[in-house]
């Protein structure tokens, strides 16, 4: 960093604490996939309903874009192909997507269910912020995919933040008998 400039990592607005860079969001992230051509008919549905186009097509790659950010699905190396995904392994955890309102959660959820998409949780509040509302799922390959409303400023609005929840079960809703119920 450069001259006065220091390091704040409780900033809210890190241009005005002299940070050279503030993000604008995520730009793409990139899954690689055994089930490829699984997992290109199940992204292919569910892209469009989030807002996400392919914009680029090979017979290893698919390239969705929209909503400021871009997914990209990929084969993986031949010889890593056998590696299933372990959601608590190192690697990616699962990834969430952010609609404008609940009511867009609760639309999303009966199209997800018909593409046969393995439930981990119906739609619900969640004790992460304020009117924390999502559900949670897996593609094909996996991989957890989440699509949450959080209203106003959420964790930033005052006396809001962040709970991490250690309790709130990863897969199943609090409270069901089991995942998707």
């Amino acid at each position: 960093m450069g001259p006065g400039r220091e390091y704040n990592p409780g900033a809210l607005d890190a241009r005005s604490q002299g940070v050279c860079v503030e993000v604008n969001g995520v730009a793409h992230v990139v899954f690689r996939a055994a089930r490829f051509e699984e997992c290109i008919a199940f992204y292919d549905q569910l892209m469009p309903r989030l807002g996400l186009r392919a914009v680029h097509r090979t017979a290893e790659f698919v390239y969705y874009i929209g909503g400021r950010t871009a997914v990209a699905i990929r084969k993986p190396d031949p010889e890593l192909a056998n590696h299933a995904h372990i959601e608590n392994a190192p690697g990616i955890d699962h990834l969430c997507f952010r609609a404008r309102s609940r009511d867009d959660i609760d639309e999303l959820y009966p199209f997800v269910r018909s593409l046969g998409a393995e439930m981990v949780r119906a739609p619900e509040e969640g004790p992460w912020a304020p009117g924390y509302y999502s559900l949670s799922f897996r593609d094909p390959e996996g991989i957890r995919l989440e699509v949450n409303h959080v209203p106003g400023k959420g964790v930033f609005a005052e006396g809001g933040s962040y709970q991490t929840a250690p309790g709130y079960p990863l897969t199943g809703r609090r409270g069901s008998t089991g995942p998707g119920d």
